[in-house]
Order: C-alpha cells, then sequence, then structure tokens
C-alpha cells in the first residue's frame, strides 16, 4: 500500500525469538514490584505527607497533582507513539523501558525524601520528572508483556502473574512508611526509605528484565501515517468502549485511595490502624489475582470483572454507616474489596492486549504503545480526578485535613460519601459499559488466526 513500509518483525527474523519460559515470565513481571513503589505513594501517600506532615495547603496539593495529570495528557501519546514507532537494535520495547530506569529511580527518591522547608513547586517538578520516568516504563512494559503472550487465557496468566507481584510492591509501599514512621523530624522518615527502594529496585530489576526476557515478536507489517493511525484508533469500537469504562472505574477507585488515609483517621478515629489496615486489603488482594483468573477462566475475562465490581459496591454500601471505632467492620470491607482489587488489577489489562488485536488485524500494524498509553493517561487522570476534583469538594464542606476528628460532623459525613457512595455510581456506570462486551475467547480466536496468517 503507498505510503508504508514493509517491515519484519523487530529484533531479528521471524522465529528467532527464545520460547517464553516460566523463568523469563518471571523475570518479567518482576520490575512490576518497583514500579508499583513507585507509582502508588504518589496518589495514597504524598497528598497526606505533604499536607499533614510538611505542612503544605490541602487545595495546593490538589491542584498540582492535577497539573502533574495536565501534564501527562501531553507526555503519555507521545511516549506511546515513540514506543511504537522507533526500532533500535536493541527493540523498541526494551531500549525506551530501560532509558526511563534511571530518570524514574532518581525522580523516586527526590519526590519522596524532600527536603526541609520543602515547596508546591518542588512537588510540582518532581511529580512531573517522576510522571514522565513512570510513563515511559510503563508504556513500553505493558505493550512487551501484551506482545510476550498471544493467547486469550495466556494472556489471563501473564497479567494475573505481573499484577500479583505488582501487589507485592504495593506492600512494600504501604509497610515501609507506616512501619518506620512519617513524623516530622524524624531521621530518615518512612517515605524517604521507601524512595531509596524504589532508586535501587527498579534499576536492578529492570536490568534483569532487559536481560533475560526477549523482545518480542512484531506483527505489524505496515507503517501509519499519524493521522490515519489516530483515525483506526476511533474506530475501534471495543478500544473505546473499554477505555470508558476503564476510566470511569479508574476514578472509581482514585477517590477511596486518595481518601483512605482520611477516612480511617477522621471519620472512624482509627489513625493507629491505616497502615494495618491498608496492608489487609493489599494482602487480599495478592489473594484476589488466582481467583480473578479462575473466575476469567470460567465466565470471561469482562464478566468475572464486572461481578468483581458489583461485589466491591455490595461492600462500600454500608461504609459511610460504621460509627467511630468500627475497626472490624472496616476491615471486612477491606478483605472483601481486597480480593475484588485482585480482580481489577488482573483482568483489565489481559482485555486491553485482546482489544489491540482488532486494531493489528484491521489495520496491519501493531500499536501496543500508542494503546497502552492511552490506557495510562486514563489512569493518571482518573486518579487525578480524585485528588484534584475531591479534595475542594472537601474544602468547600469545611473539612480540615490537620484538625484530625476536630473536624465538623457535616465535613466528616461529606469525606465518608466522597470515600464510598460516589465510586459505587461509578462503578456501576462501568459495569453497564462491560456487561455484555463483545470480545470474548471465541472472537479472540478469530482475530489471531487473522493476524497469524499474514
Amino acid at each position: 500500500m503507498p505510503g508504508r513500509d514493509e517491515r519484519t518483525p523487530s529484533g531479528g527474523e521471524p522465529g528467532s525469538i527464545p520460547p517464553i519460559n516460566r523463568w523469563r515470565l518471571l523475570a518479567y513481571a518482576l520490575p512490576a514490584a518497583p514500579l508499583a513503589a513507585l507509582g502508588l505513594p504518589l496518589y495514597a501517600v504524598v497528598p497526606t505527607y505533604y499536607t499533614e506532615t510538611l505542612g503544605l495547603p490541602l487545595a495546593g496539593v490538589g491542584f498540582v497533582l492535577l497539573l502533574v495529570r495536565i501534564f501527562d495528557a501531553v507526555s503519555d501519546p507521545l511516549v506511546g507513539l515513540v514506543a511504537d514507532r522507533y526500532r533500535p537494535a536493541f527493540g523498541r520495547r526494551r531500549f525506551l523501558f530501560t532509558v526511563s530506569l534511571p530518570i524514574a529511580a532518581v525522580a523516586a527518591f527526590m519526590l519522596y525524601a524532600p527536603p526541609s522547608g520543602v515547596t508546591l513547586f518542588w512537588l510540582g517538578f518532581w511529580g512531573i520528572v517522576l510522571s514522565l520516568g513512570y510513563t515511559m516504563a510503563m508504556v513500553p512494559y505493558s505493550a512487551w508483556g501484551a506482545e510476550l503472550v498471544e493467547d486469550y487465557r495466556g494472556r489471563t496468566s501473564l497479567t494475573a502473574l505481573r499484577e500479583g507481584i505488582t501487589l507485592i510492591g504495593v506492600l512494600i509501599a504501604i509497610v515501609v512508611p507506616f512501619a518506620i514512621g512519617m513524623e516530622r523530624g524524624a531521621a530518615i522518615p518512612g517515605l524517604a526509605v521507601l524512595g531509596i527502594i524504589v532508586a535501587t529496585g527498579l534499576p536492578l530489576f529492570g536490568l534483569l528484565a532487559v536481560f533475560s526476557v526477549p523482545e518480542p515478536k512484531e506483527h505489524g507489517v505496515t507503517d501509519l501515517a499519524l493521522r490515519e493511525s489516530v483515525g483506526l484508533l476511533g474506530e475501534n469500537k471495543p478500544f473505546l468502549r473499554l477505555l470508558v469504562a476503564y476510566f470511569i472505574n479508574g476514578f472509581a477507585n482514585g477517590i477511596p485511595a486518595t481518601l483512605f488515609l482520611y477516612f480511617v483517621s477522621d471519620r472512624l478515629g482509627l489513625p493507629e490502624a491505616r497502615g494495618p489496615l491498608l496492608f489487609v486489603y493489599f494482602l487480599f488482594g495478592i489473594a484476589g489475582v488466582p481467583l480473578a483468573t479462575f473466575a476469567a477462566n470460567r465466565l470471561g475475562k469482562h464478566r468475572a470483572w464486572c461481578l468483581a465490581m458489583i461485589v466491591a459496591c455490595a461492600a462500600f454500601v454500608i461504609a459511610p454507616l460504621l460509627p467511630p471505632g468500627s475497626l472490624y467492620g472496616f476491615g471486612a470491607i477491606c478483605v472483601v474489596t481486597g480480593l475484588m482489587l485482585g480482580f481489577d488489577l488482573s483482568l483489565p489489562p489481559a482485555i486491553q492486549a485482546d482489544v489491540i488485536d482488532v486494531d493489528t488485524a484491521r489495520s496491519g500494524t501493531q500499536r501496543s504503545g500508542l494503546y497502552f498509553a492511552a490506557w495510562g493517561l486514563a489512569t493518571k487522570l482518573s486518579l487525578a480526578a480524585g485528588v484534584g476534583l475531591i479534595f475542594p469538594l472537601l474544602s468547600t464542606f469545611g473539612f480540615d485535613a490537620s484538625a484530625g476528628t476536630g473536624n465538623q460532623t457535616e465535613s466528616l459525613w461529606a469525606l465518608a460519601v466522597a470515600y464510598a457512595w460516589i465510586p459505587i455510581v461509578l462503578k456501576l456506570i462501568a459495569v453497564a459499559l462491560m456487561w455484555n462486551f463483545p470480545l470474548d475467547e471465541t472472537s479472540h480466536r478469530a482475530l489471531r488466526e487473522t493476524i497469524d496468517a499474514r
């Protein structure tokens, strides 16, 4: 076709890629732990640390983190295009991922170990650098995984392994700051220790993956002009449907992730239980990953995901009604929603990889980087909305992060409703979008036959 270049798979001749055995899959999945320990604190710990411990204004921190996500609106698509179009001999997925490692490592240390007298500018600058490094890592890393395994169920297994290790990284990100402490004046605050762990662990595991796992076979046989490429993206109906549902569910998850520490300490009056409850939540998230794999193999990925969202909604209904001191009641909610988190983390990425095949079969080009950039941007914007919109909303109801349990009843009730009931409405919208999703195992098998016939 005019204007397109015929090419062979990146990294060598077809069939030259070593088999993807269990060791290589594990080596691929290991960087997910430091990446999770890098990404989670930006939304779940940094807002609390910079407001409560460092004394920065609540609305100002929310606004700065929203600006960081606006920066992502430009950087994410650009990284996706580079990840797909630049083909060095080292491999288009592995090269960009390798470049990202020192950027993300340095930014994590600077943001999580701030100096005394830190300002909103420091938060914004290093937040942008960290976000850029994280995007440069996650876009090629996610595309790498989507292309390593090509069958419907195999992708579920790979994402389950990766997201299980992701949750281990999340547990590290929770345990370290809270076990060491984040009080002002500590010799090395827990968040700073976490920054050191990420700054060393990410390059270590990242390079292990780079030199152990092959560059996946590129099934694209054409290159598309940018305008045509974006047009085909918009014509991929399963992609658009999944993207909207993914954003809405991400927004629903981002709100309680942002407000969790405030809800437990201020609404329930259990500040000493914040770390243990977070640990229980993510520990059961790990247990939910194999449960998600089992359910997906029995029901299909999209139906299993929908059922998990419905169960999470049922658990969240009672959260605002809990009286102060309800440790065991809220702990039970953490157990149930934690199990459902395993579904939220492992199934959407597997569906995403299948949706990319719709585009590859139609266009003849494999643009996993651009697709995962779009999903990454949706994730960041949804999480940022939790900070940038909910914090100012709570401020209008008089909620003061530094006041603790001294907030007025109206402010604490607004906190509880924002924490639990707003996410329920959002999740039910996502369920409505995904319940009759058109791409199942049978239709995906037909797509793979079309792609492999080229």
